[in-house]
């Protein structure tokens, strides 16, 4: 297993300094300090209302949100942490669009940040669909330490990667 896995495309330093914290075995001591609380959103509605506040706050002329839930299938399906989908049927002759953002099940026992950066990435993804420039900046204006909390949410995955290779 390597244990980096969500860690690639970091610099070398970067990438040894996480192998340094696992291997003193640190690096659960280091996200607990940078991020000592969990958030209250616990139910598909709370959350519901959270991505919805955001987008107000932040994208006002977005479309809107039809469906937001956390989904316990997402975090095992191709490593994906957030899926926002438009999905179209006809519906009396007309042609209607649904969004809906899914949250995987294991943002409901994390700290504030890392659920707030995994929203503000679905929601940029209602302006900008590719991984591109105006995407990061979209995510920068949202929530504007969103590079620092990414990276912290790498190494949260990591450490529960490493908690359960120990436990097995």
């Amino acid at each position: 297993m390597n244990p980096l896995k969500y860690l690639g495309g970091y610099p070398p330093a970067v990438l040894d300094k996480a192998r340094q914290l696992i291997d003193r075995d640190e690096l659960g001591d280091y996200l607990a300090r940078r991020h000592p609380g969990r958030h209250a959103i616990q139910n598909d509605k709370a959350l519901y209302a959270y991505v919805n506040a955001l987008r107000q706050e932040h994208l006002r002329h977005a479309p809107g949100i039809d469906r937001v839930w956390y989904d316990s299938k997402l975090d095992v399906i191709g490593r994906a942490l957030g899926l926002h989908t438009a999905i179209s049927h006809v519906h009396g002759g007309r042609l209607k669009a649904r969004k809906e953002i899914r949250i995987a099940a294991l943002f409901r026992d994390t700290a504030p940040e890392f659920l707030e950066m995994i929203v503000v990435h679905e929601l940029a993804h209602l302006k900008e669909a590719e991984h591109n420039k105006q995407f990061y900046q979209l995510c920068e204006y949202m929530q504007p330490d969103y590079h620092q909390q990414e990276f912290d949410l790498r190494l949260h995955l990591t450490w529960r990667d490493v908690l359960a290779s120990r436990a097995a």
